[in-house]
């Protein structure tokens, strides 16, 4: 659509139904439109000619998405991003190619704690001469990376935004105490955003930590890495098709979590479900029937939503916690309840015990999606795979260990943890 606009341009007119796919057309609808994108929701599944079509300045097109578009130089994209720890030195990833440095000495830090504290992102990116297209990929790169970061990194990973708020701020070394209606911004010194290599790294290295030692550690307030994060962000970049597209989705949501916590903790808890809903594949919910015993198996959204969180998180979380944990979800998102901390002027903070309880829901079912995500993302066969192993061998000694029925019950287990 950038190629369009910068060699086509025009008003770009479009029609939108609800019950066919819609049409946008280029420069404009009538006799003057050369192209049209037929959309099938928010994807282009087709682009069809107009009466205006001019083959010569296509096939010019066309010849230019092949040749320079899709198959550009590699250059190295930057921006800055934000942590909740302090990132003094830098860290490489000899096979991804991305890096994180330290901000310069003449960057602007925050005074009070706690805070978002900058680091420059860089990483590799498919260059093009056309501007406004190279731009975009580096900001979008930027975005997906910031997201893959904010779950793998204990301290979490944040952008700016594209739709900055604007708020009244309060200078505490103001002793007047003015307030002042301001934008939300971050400016400090970048240098160029697109490079033909990597930046040198920093004098100092950021401390890398074994993966299963990561979040156990005593916390510091300095930025620590996994020894894992250059083989994570590879095992990302090689996800394609639903899978890639799911897993931005769940990213995006246990962002969203995080950026709503201070405004509305209700959302920010839905946040979290909704990123584990977002790795799980739709269900038709229908009535299941156990054959041994008749009893009702439960099915739909909510299994899903248990079975990813015993599979990817196992040992984790009792199935009542996780039970809990859904009901919370549901009476928030149909509009039945609003937590404690949204609901009431707080007076020592949530005082009552289900406020109480409600944050450790929250805090838990946090623990939990983060864990499931990376674990997901890191060797998702081989926790579905241990998890039906779990399973059938569970209703095995249930069933009372019979001969005939000592190997694993596998459309039992493929039931109970369907493959997503």
């Amino acid at each position: 659509m950038i190629i369009l606009h910068e060699r086509i341009g025009g008003a770009w007119q479009g029609n939108i139904s609800a019950r066919r796919p819609s049409r946008l057309y280029i420069p404009e609808f009538g006799p003057t439109c050369r192209v049209a994108l037929r959309f099938d929701g928010p994807k282009i599944t087709a682009i069809e000619r107009g009466p205006a079509f001019d083959r010569r300045q296509w096939e010019q097109i066309s010849s230019e998405i092949e040749n320079s578009v899709s198959m550009g130089p590699t250059t190295v994209g930057r921006e800055y991003s934000f942590s909740s720890r302090r990132v003094t030195g830098s860290w490489r990833g000899e096979h991804s190619g991305v890096q994180i440095l330290p901000p310069p000495g003449n960057a602007p830090l925050p005074t009070i704690q706690p805070a978002d504290y900058p680091f420059i992102l860089e990483f590799p990116l498919i260059n093009t001469r056309v501007d406004q297209l190279a731009s975009h990929r580096r900001i979008r790169k930027h975005r997906d990376l910031t997201l893959l970061l904010n779950i793998l990194l204990f301290g979490g990973a944040r952008l700016m935004g594209f739709r900055p708020p604007k708020v009244w701020v309060l200078d505490l070394h103001d002793l007047d105490r003015v307030s002042e209606w301001v934008q939300q911004g971050f400016r400090a010194p970048l240098g160029p955003p697109l490079i033909d290599s990597l930046s040198a790294p920093g004098v100092d290295q950021l401390e890398e930590v074994a993966p299963e030692q990561y979040d156990e550690l005593v916390v510091s307030d300095e930025l620590r890495v996994p020894s894992d994060l250059d083989q994570s962000i590879c095992l990302y970049e090689a996800l394609s098709g639903s899978d890639r597209e799911k897993f931005d989705r769940a990213a995006f949501w246990f962002s969203s979590s995080s950026r709503m916590w201070d405004i509305l903790m209700s959302a920010s808890y839905a946040a979290l479900a909704f990123a584990i809903e977002s790795m799980t594949i739709r269900s038709n919910i229908h009535e299941m029937s156990c054959s041994a015993c008749g009893s009702p198996i439960e099915s739909g959204p909510t299994k899903l939503f248990k079975n990813f969180l015993a599979t990817y998180a196992p040992g984790a979380s009792l199935a009542g916690d996780r039970n809990d944990m859904y009901d919370l979800r549901s009476d928030v998102v149909h509009g039945e309840h609003l937590v404690e901390l949204d609901r009431e002027i707080p007076i020592i903070g949530a005082w009552t015990p289900p406020g109480f309880k409600e944050q450790d829901q929250y805090r838990a079912l946090w623990q939990l999606t983060r864990t499931a995500l990376r674990n997901w993302l890191k060797n998702r066969h081989l926790y579905l795979q241990q998890a039906r192993e779990v399973c059938a061998y569970f209703n095995w000694m249930k069933r009372g260990r019979p001969l005939w029925e000592a190997d694993i019950d596998w459309a039992f287990a493929e039931q109970e943890f369907p493959a997503y």
